[in-house]
């Protein structure tokens, strides 16, 4: 991504390979957009989760349904999009994974970790169906908004 970008779109074959590319792309632009080694860990595993439950409960693992991935810049965050082409889901759905009796489980510990990574996020219908996963982070101070750093 050059530093006039301020939009990256990628479709994603549903498989498994799918996972590590979408980490890689976005751990990838979240380093040369100034975030430090942590952040870019932390957005690397959300956009993962992200992707695997696009690959898992939204695209159902059917080959002939692809996964939408937008990394997008705005003067003082970088939002990461994850959409599939399933039926989508209501967040409200999903078990609170804290909860006493689903600590065992792994059914909703995804999106708490989404949300525990991200400054922001939410989930909604995407324009054409399936769900829609925004992951927003806010830029290091210095960075420009554009994925490129100012130097010092």
């Amino acid at each position: 991504m050059n530093a006039n970008s301020h939009r990256l779109e990628v479709s994603l074959e549903t498989v498994l390979e799918s996972i590590d590319l979408a980490e890689s792309i976005v751990t990838r632009v979240s380093e040369s957009a100034g975030f430090g080694e942590e952040d870019v860990h932390k957005i690397g595993m959300a956009v993962r989760e992200g992707v695997v439950n696009a690959y898992n409960y939204g695209n159902r693992q059917d080959r002939r349904k692809k996964i939408f991935l937008t990394i997008e810049f705005e003067p003082d965050k970088m939002a990461v999009h994850v959409l599939d082409e399933g039926s989508g889901f209501d967040v409200e759905d999903v078990p609170d994974c804290l909860a006493e009796e689903n600590l065992l489980r792994t059914s909703g510990r995804g999106l708490f970790l989404m949300r525990a990574f991200m400054d922001d996020f939410c989930v909604r219908r995407g324009p054409s169906g399936g769900a829609e996963l925004v992951l927003v982070k806010n830029l290091p101070k210095g960075s420009s908004g554009n994925g490129a750093v100012h130097s010092h």
